[in-house]
């Protein structure tokens, strides 16, 4: 009899390793392996401490809950699943602290217009979070605006009390995208005719950069999905979400290291 040969096993092996990196990379944090990899991260630049740690997450399962697991429970760390706005706080969270403890006091401070109140490990005032993500911007928790230096902006409607925001259209970020940094945070912006509830910022993701100064690549790192379809966290080409992203444009911030070695 002929022996066959199943050609199909090496495209079914291969798929069974993406899958198991995958999931691999989807896991939750521990504290062992953030104390660990924050002593390795030591000497790098916050920038590229806020990248490593977002792309840590790559994988992980888009958070459903429609204000944030995170604010359901009333805790800080829900790393088994996130959304746009809680990876933004716990990647630079993690990145501005030297243990898994200290950047539960960071997020305490970051997370909320005042400061966060932990009772008996649960948050007791989350009504006072960070609810928008146009909200973050101007508190100057979220670094320096520096949306002006990328290119040139144009005004679209505001929300929230504010008249209008600065914004980079997609051109010019195409144009400009040579001075972004591992580390900068983009604030996408949602057009005034198909904004909910009021909301400008549609999305938040993070910037990475890899390569050297002759050929880089810039790569967004978000939580893609929704809360009604779900997702996950992804790496994708900067430039290539940009040519099919449905918002009007972007505002972007950079949390920068001052000379002390203290962060603003």
């Amino acid at each position: 009899m002929k022996k066959t040969t199943n050609h199909f096993l090496p495209i079914k092996f291969a798929l069974f390793i993406f899958v198991l990196l995958w999931a691999q990379l989807g896991q939750a944090l521990s504290d062992e392996e953030i104390r660990q990899k924050q002593g390795e991260l030591q000497g790098k630049t916050v920038g590229e401490k806020i990248a490593f740690w977002t792309e840590r997450f790559v994988g992980t399962p888009y958070d459903e809950d429609p204000q944030g697991e995170y604010v359901t429970k009333a805790t800080i760390v829900t790393d088994e699943r996130v959304d746009c706005m809680y990876l933004t706080f716990r990647a630079v969270e993690l990145a501005l602290s030297k243990t898994p403890e200290e950047a539960i006091q960071i997020a305490l401070d970051k997370r909320f217009h005042s400061r966060g109140i932990l009772r008996d490990g649960k948050v007791t005032n989350y009504g006072d979070r960070f609810d928008y993500g146009e909200d973050m911007i101007p508190s100057g928790k979220w670094g320096r605006d520096f949306t002006g230096e990328m290119g040139r902006t144009i005004r679209i409607k505001g929300s929230r009390g504010r008249d209008f925001y600065e914004i980079l259209p997609p051109q010019e970020i195409k144009h400009g995208m040579k001075k972004l940094q591992s580390g900068d945070i983009i604030f996408f912006m949602t057009r005034s005719e198909k904004r909910k509830v009021n909301e400008a910022v549609g999305h938040i993701g993070i910037i990475k950069v890899e390569g050297n100064s002759t050929l880089k690549e810039i790569y967004l790192i978000h939580a893609g999905g929704s809360k009604s379809k779900g997702g996950a966290v992804k790496k994708v080409f900067l430039q290539d979400y940009i040519s099919r992203m449905p918002f009007v444009g972007v505002i972007i911030t950079r949390i920068e290291e001052k000379k002390t070695g203290k962060m603003e």
